[in-house]
């Protein structure tokens, strides 16, 4: 099926070589100091919403806003065979918000262009407060790494609207 936006030959052909990637080992790391696992709606939406796109999650934590305890959970999620990692919450500007803080330096290369995109599709939903938001991605190994805010509506704006769509096509890119 043809993608909805314009593109170059060599794009359609890396989607097309895309497809016969089969489905992804993904985790879900929600890093917050105030949920718990039965408040946690952001981490159950997006452990859903991987699953619904035919993928499988093979490993999800709550994090506290700890920096070693954030290294120790990512570093475990790749061990567990994750190629997508996506993290949830610590991305805003408080003196608790240091997931940028802590993944960032962990990414062998960063994908501006994800969070340049996050906040521009933010900007539709929330208006100007979307600058507010420190979202990035990258890689660690052959893994993809994506840090994002922690509201649902986030969580489902990143993973409906550019992540699980284009996941394959990440996936083609990170490991080549």
């Amino acid at each position: 099926m043809p993608h909805p936006h314009k593109s170059s030959k060599s794009t359609e052909q890396h989607r097309h070589e895309s497809e016969q990637i089969s489905a992804v080992r993904c985790a879900v790391l929600v890093i917050s100091d105030s949920r718990t696992e039965r408040t946690d709606r952001s981490g159950r939406t997006a452990e859903r919403m991987i699953v619904d796109g035919g993928h499988t999650c093979v490993y999800r934590d709550l994090v506290q806003n700890d920096p070693e305890a954030i290294r120790e959970s990512l570093t475990a999620s790749l061990a567990h065979g994750a190629k997508f990692v996506f993290c949830t919450g610590g991305t805003g500007l408080g003196k608790r918000d240091i997931t940028v803080d802590t993944v960032g330096p962990m990414l062998d290369k960063v994908l501006e262009g994800y969070g340049e995109w996050f906040r521009r599709a933010s900007w539709d939903q929330i208006g100007p407060a979307a600058v507010l938001s420190r979202a990035v991605a990258g890689k660690i190994g052959d893994a993809l790494v994506v840090c994002s805010p922690g509201s649902t509506a986030a969580v489902e704006l990143a993973l409906g609207k550019l992540l699980i769509p284009e996941l394959r096509h990440f996936m083609r890119e990170v490991s080549r």
